[in-house]
């Protein structure tokens, strides 16, 4: 049997990464490990961002935030090519993935702060795992463009839960 590997962090593309950095401390409380930095393919590390990104990058910004169990978010901002934004933001039919989720045991507080910073809440609150109502879902997005689900129970507890 394999054992589990550990998340070790999620990337998400945003066209202005200081206003990024700045919304995901301040909405959820994630902090700045490191960056920004300029990655360029005559950078020192260049070669390393071209083997990994391909060579259409030209310029990239990078920060490294943390979360409140170790997991890291990596935000990308593209200076060239530049950014884009995707044409609906679930593409769930699309290969990749299409979003993160974060636990709060208030999803409606959590949501309503996305949304009074510039976020939008994309669906309506569910209960998760009926007839347990306590556990409870809502999607979200970052006002980037990236989607953020909320559950408030850690995603074991969810998703093991069976009545």
């Amino acid at each position: 049997m394999t054992r589990p590997v550990a998340i070790n962090h999620v990337a998400a593309v945003v066209p202005d990464i200081e206003a990024a950095i700045e919304w995901y401390q301040d909405v959820m409380g994630f902090n700045l490990i490191s960056g920004p930095h300029d990655l360029k393919p005559d950078a020192p590390s260049g070669a390393q961002v071209v083997d990994c990104l391909g060579k259409a990058i030209k310029h990239l910004r990078i920060a490294h935030m943390g979360t409140a169990n170790g997991v890291g978010l990596e935000l990308f901002q593209p200076i060239d090519p530049p950014f884009e934004h995707r044409p609906n933001m679930v593409e769930f039919w699309r290969s990749g993935f299409f979003h993160i989720c974060v636990t709060d045991p208030d999803v409606e507080d959590l949501a309503a702060r996305i949304v009074e910073t510039g976020g939008q809440r994309l669906s309506d609150y569910w209960p998760e795992r009926l007839p347990k109502t306590e556990y409870r879902m809502c999607y979200c997005a970052d006002p980037f463009g990236n989607v953020v689900e909320i559950h408030s129970h850690m995603y074991e507890t969810m998703v093991a839960h069976k009545d």
